[in-house]
């Protein structure tokens, strides 16, 4: 029997192989945009990077929104003691160095909370420091015993609270942490925003001022309970927190440190629009903008919070 001859498999030529090759890149490609889509898509919409930001001369310096909400009682402490924004730079700028900004419930040895202090030390129990106004002020206790502290570089007066090992280290975060403090102290009108994810749920006019009293005292306030045709609002009168002089600049500050205090712990506070003045702060739109409603008081902000589902 005659045995058939195999043909000779045929060579691919360098175009058919480019071809192939492109091919597959192609499919690569088009497989990662299909899953950077569905990644990127949560119930139909973009996913959205949570995110705090302050932007002082052209530079936009941001926090997480847990770190922000910290920030925020850091600040309020510092303008219910009537201290000045130094102050809050000052313990702003150590938080981040001590604990990155975050109530943390160990450290090194046994420091713990914000500023990682120590109940060997006697800064107080562990429950009592991871007590996050227990501890700031203690910090600002410490702060404020320290003559001339205004003046001393952040470093030199961060270290004659902390007695840290790295005492150079809370330099670097002094352009931060300033910026922050101008925005939470009123200095720096609309320079705060944060972008979030929708709230989680309603937002609580009661626990809203209990939040209000546990970081800035009893301030004069209104609230407007929710109702099928409108979410909770509450109009805050924040005259006190630029100094009460009735000089219309110190209610102005007053009214944009509160103002963004409510934008920085509008993640927690389901907090859906901060409006002072002809400028509204919108959790949708995560910006300042002109508002179309007529401008508030002087002094006056308007908090709404995320209606129930």
């Amino acid at each position: 029997m005659a045995r058939s001859r195999r043909r000779p498999r045929a060579r691919r030529g360098p175009v058919r192989v480019a071809t192939t090759a492109l091919l597959g890149l192609a499919l690569l490609v088009g497989a990662v945009v299909v899953v950077v889509t569905v990644l990127g898509r949560s119930d139909g919409s973009r996913s959205v990077t949570e995110s705090c930001g302050v932007e002082v001369d052209g530079t936009r310096w941001l926090l997480s929104p847990v770190q922000a909400d910290n920030a925020a009682l850091l600040a309020a402490v510092s303008v219910r003691r009537g201290l000045p924004a130094r102050a809050a730079t000052i313990a702003i700028a150590t938080a981040l160095q001590e604990s990155k900004l975050v109530n943390l419930g160990s450290g090194d040895r046994d420091s713990v909370g914000l500023f990682q202090q120590r109940p060997s030390q006697g800064w107080g129990t562990v429950e009592q420091i991871t007590d996050p106004v227990y501890s700031t002020s203690r910090f600002y206790d410490g702060l404020v015993a320290v003559a001339g502290y205004q003046d001393l570089p952040i470093t030199d007066a961060a270290q004659k609270v902390q007695r840290s090992a790295f005492p150079d280290a809370y330099a670097q975060h002094e352009p931060r942490a300033r910026a922050w403090a101008s925005a939470l102290t009123g200095w720096s009108p609309r320079a705060l925003t944060c972008t979030l994810h929708a709230p989680s749920g309603a937002g609580s006019s009661d626990v809203f001022t209990a939040r209000v009293d546990r970081d800035l005292g009893t301030l004069p306030l209104t609230v407007s309970a929710a109702t099928d045709q409108a979410p909770a609002a509450i109009v805050v009168d924040a005259r006190s927190l630029g100094g009460g002089s009735g000089v219309v600049a110190d209610d102005v500050r007053g009214s944009w440190a509160f103002a963004q205090w409510a934008v920085a712990v509008a993640a927690d506070q389901h907090v859906t629009a901060v409006r002072v003045a002809d400028q509204v702060w919108s959790r949708k739109d995560a910006a300042w903008a002109p508002t179309p409603a007529a401008p508030l008081a002087s002094g006056s902000v308007e908090v709404t919070l995320a209606a129930a589902a």
